[in-house]
C-alpha cells in the first residue's frame, strides 16, 4: 500500500507541474512508474513508432532515466501522425526479478495517439505492474 501511496503522490506532483526533476526542452516524453516497487521505472526501454502507414516505422528509442522519464523527440515540431509508445514492461520486471508469468501477461504496453498540433508538447505518463497498467495525456 505505501508503494502504491508513492506512485500516486509521484504522479500527483508531475499533474501540479511540479517536475520529479529538471527536463530539457522537449516535444514528447514520458514518465514510467513501477507500482510494484512504488517507484519510478529507471531503465525501461520505450520505442517510438509512426503508425500512420500499413508498416509501422521505428522513430526512436530510449532507456528511462533514473527519474524514471525518457526523451523521445526533442524540441522541434512533431509530424502530425498517428504514434505507438511501446513500453518493455516484461523485460523491465525480469531484470528487478519481479515474476511476470509464461508467457508474460503483458510482454509490452502499446499507447497509440495522434499527433494534430506539431507544435504541441506531448507528455504520455505510464504506471504499471506485470499485468496491467494506466495512462493518460500528462503536460
Amino acid at each position: 500500500m505505501q508503494r502504491l501511496l508513492g506512485c500516486l503522490l509521484a504522479i500527483a506532483l508531475v499533474a501540479a507541474g511540479i517536475p520529479l526533476a529538471a527536463q530539457p526542452a522537449t516535444e514528447l516524453s514520458t514518465i514510467a512508474m513501477d507500482a510494484v516497487g512504488g517507484k519510478v521505472a529507471a531503465g525501461l526501454r520505450v520505442e517510438l513508432y509512426d503508425v500512420s502507414s500499413d508498416v509501422p516505422r521505428r522513430i526512436a528509442e530510449a532507456l528511462t532515466g533514473e527519474d524514471g522519464r525518457a526523451f523521445l523527440l526533442k524540441a522541434g515540431p512533431i509530424p502530425p501522425a498517428t504514434y505507438e509508445l511501446r513500453f518493455q514492461t516484461a523485460e523491465y520486471f525480469l531484470k528487478q526479478g519481479v515474476a511476470v508469468g509464461d508467457p508474460p501477461a503483458l510482454d509490452y504496453v502499446v499507447v497509440r495517439f495522434t499527433v494534430s498540433d506539431p507544435a504541441g508538447h506531448y507528455h504520455v505518463p505510464l504506471i504499471f505492474t506485470p499485468s496491467g497498467y494506466t495512462t493518460y495525456r500528462g503536460s
